[in-house]
């Protein structure tokens, strides 16, 4: 199959003789713009990425992790030490505010980790909290968070998903009160909400600026805009300074004009295909015989879609995890783009003449496009269901999505549990249900061995690839476009940080 007609497809013709975008350091604001329409700013209850970046602006973790040296620094702990495997003390930072001058003490974190641990409360990706069990007070500035079991990867997660927030203000608001007007500790305060529409934020004047910068620019102007021309247009007459996710084709006709400035980095985010192999959508489904399965990986040149899409540091990925995670063992299963085969395997689970089947997907259109072109040659015939990413979060956790094409950013954990935990343990994501499969992710995560850690993901991971629950496709890179008077520097784990921008 050839791809330049669809590459032709997803390019947008640039004018050179557009205006150019200029930064607004007149009023002191970055402007950019959300393409995904979140559902709401408390962070414990959506996934998206947009809804990290704004939760790493707005609210601290107890916990640093330096993008750059990977090193833990302390946030609003100081200090910590593990009592036993289980029980983790921290001393707290004194002198903390949030937003609301609600002082920070033992008691917010001890609210926090306690309301977020009580599965009642829903939290949405329950894999980043589960581990913990409960929080308790050791004095106004020391704390114990006491574990489920071991979990190695502890002190990842309290440097990423896990924030804390101020207990008075939380018992009295709830989530609902959060989505609208969220209050924290971080760099940023949240001036404005318009639920899905608009987020304004401004400079935290009392934040405590260790071990993170405090915010250089005033004032950031984040408007949801889903369709990605309209927020070119509007780069190029300078409403907007800022522009991430930029396809691949439009970041080189973009950096090809001389006029901005083009940047690529690396993501932990990887794509893959995730079939109905324990059958929940449909219990008799073609999904759920593993030749089928092995058909699909063999049907899709992923290699041509990286080439001619994807483009930029990606590549083809054969493991379910990202390689730079901790365990991700990549002496996997692999297949190669042979559609022959694919049809032979076809054949053999008894569909000679293929089959129809709704395809799920979320994001990258071109992507799931070319595939769907694949598979058409091998007799695979697909419908496009093309959802918002809520929707389709909700549709795989009731079992409703047979076939589905999606991307997984980990929270930007370098830990592979950050990914094979959340979709092969039994969970509302997981389309397998393999018991052994669960078994070892559930021991990989609750050993400090780490030896014994590899050991486990390697069977759980190569097991994934040998019954073909998954195709990993590719990594990902992020293109990052920016007018010439700003000044950032993208870092290799996927999040925009507010808090590192300033003016040239």
């Amino acid at each position: 199959m050839k791809l330049p007609n669809l590459l032709a497809a997803s390019a947008i013709a640039l004018s050179a003789g557009t205006m150019s975008a200029q930064a607004d350091k007149a009023d002191d604001t970055l402007r950019l713009a959300f393409t995904k329409e979140l559902e709401t700013v408390d962070i414990y209850f959506n996934s998206a990425r947009e809804g990290i970046l704004l939760a790493r602006a707005i609210w601290d973790g107890l916990l640093y992790r330096d993008p750059v040296t990977g090193e833990y620094k302390g946030n609003l702990a100081t200090e910590w030490k593990w009592i036993d495997d289980v029980t983790l003390e921290l001393k707290l930072r004194e002198g903390v505010t949030f937003h609301n001058g609600e002082p920070f003490n033992a008691d917010d974190v001890v609210y926090t980790v306690n309301y977020v641990a009580n599965p009642d409360n829903g939290i949405v990706v329950q894999r980043n909290v589960s581990w913990m069990d409960r929080a308790e007070k050791v004095d106004d500035y020391t704390v114990r968070i006491i574990l489920d079991a071991p979990f190695p990867p502890a002190e990842e997660f309290l440097a990423g998903p896990v924030v804390m927030y101020p207990n008075e203000y939380y018992a009295e608001v709830g989530p609902a009160g959060m989505a609208l007007n969220p209050i924290g500790t971080g760099p940023y305060k949240v001036s404005s909400v318009d639920p899905g529409l608009h987020y304004e934020l401004e400079a935290f004047d009392g934040y405590h600026g260790d071990p993170r910068n405090a915010a250089s620019i005033g004032k950031i102007d984040i408007r949801t805009i889903p369709d990605f021309n309209t927020q070119i247009a509007e780069f190029f007459n300078g409403q907007l300074d800022f522009l991430w996710n930029v396809p691949a084709d439009q970041a080189e006709k973009l950096d090809a004009m001389g006029k901005y400035q083009v940047e690529n980095a690396e993501a932990i985010r990887i794509g893959f295909i995730s079939m109905d192999a324990s059958g929940r959508a449909d219990a008799d489904g073609p999904m759920t015989n593993p030749l089928v399965r092995k058909a699909v990986a063999h049907a899709i040149d992923r290699q041509a879609i990286v080439d001619a899409l994807v483009k930029g540091s990606s590549e083809v990925v054969h493991s379910a995890c990202a390689k730079i995670q901790f365990a991700c063992e990549q002496d996997v299963a692999q297949y190669e783009y042979n559609p022959e085969k694919a049809k032979a395997l076809l054949a053999e689970a008894g569909y000679p003449d293929g089959f129809e089947i709704d395809f799920h997907a979320y994001r990258n259109r071109p992507y799931a496009e070319a595939m769907m072109g694949f598979l058409d040659e091998v007799g695979i015939k697909t419908n496009l269901v093309y959802l918002k990413y809520s929707a389709l979060r909700d549709a795989r956790s009731k079992g409703e999505v047979p076939f589905t094409f999606q991307t997984w950013g980990s929270y930007s954990l370098a830990d592979a549990s950050a990914i094979v935990g959340e979709h092969f343990t039994g969970g509302m994501l997981d389309d397998a249900k393999d018991a052994e499969v669960t078994a070892w992710v559930n021991e990989a995560d609750s050993t400090t061995d780490k030896e014994k850690r590899i050991g486990l993901y390697s069977k759980a991971l190569k097991k994934i690839a040998d019954e073909a629950y998954w195709l990993p496709l590719w990594s990902y890179n992020v293109n990052y476009v920016m007018s010439q008077e700003v000044s950032y520097a993208p870092t290799n784990d996927e999040i925009v940080r507010f808090f590192d921008f300033s003016w040239k």
